[in-house]
């Protein structure tokens, strides 16, 4: 599915929310406090941030986090990402990681991420973040 490039207002938007929604972020180990806003096809924004734990590997990145949010409010079947902005409190380069960019792109291939990188906000599509994604859905 084609997404419709995002207006100015709509990047500005998500990135404000994004920023905000860091602030709520548990990073007690890392301090390094990340947020994340999501734009569905019909107009509504989610916010998710990163919730560490002690045991590293039961962390929750906030990319992950906002889908999960948004899948809770609307179901999976309903859930159309056009969008999805990441902003951090240091205003350092901050991609989505890796698994953030596989179960991102469950939801299509055209969805597009802002991030910061080292020349700003970047905005890309998840395809050209993760080429050649993982997808059962063909073989299943």
């Amino acid at each position: 599915m084609n997404q419709s490039p995002l207006t100015e207002a709509e990047k500005k938007q998500l990135i404000t929310k994004a920023e905000a929604a860091w602030k709520n972020a548990y990073a007690p180990y890392s301090k390094f406090q990340v947020g994340a806003a999501l734009l569905t096809d019909q107009g509504k924004i989610f916010t998710g941030c990163n919730v560490e734990n002690a045991s590293y590997g039961l962390s929750m990145c906030a990319e992950r986090n906002v889908i999960a949010n948004a899948i809770a409010k609307l179901g999976a079947k309903n859930l159309k990402i056009r969008a999805i902005a990441i902003a951090n409190n240091r205003k350092v380069p901050c991609s989505p990681c890796g698994a953030c960019r596989q179960v991102i792109s469950e939801f299509g291939t055209n969805i597009n991420i802002i991030f910061v990188s080292p020349q700003g906000y970047q905005h890309l599509t998840i395809a050209e973040l993760l080429p050649q994604e993982f997808s059962a859905l063909d073989i299943f």
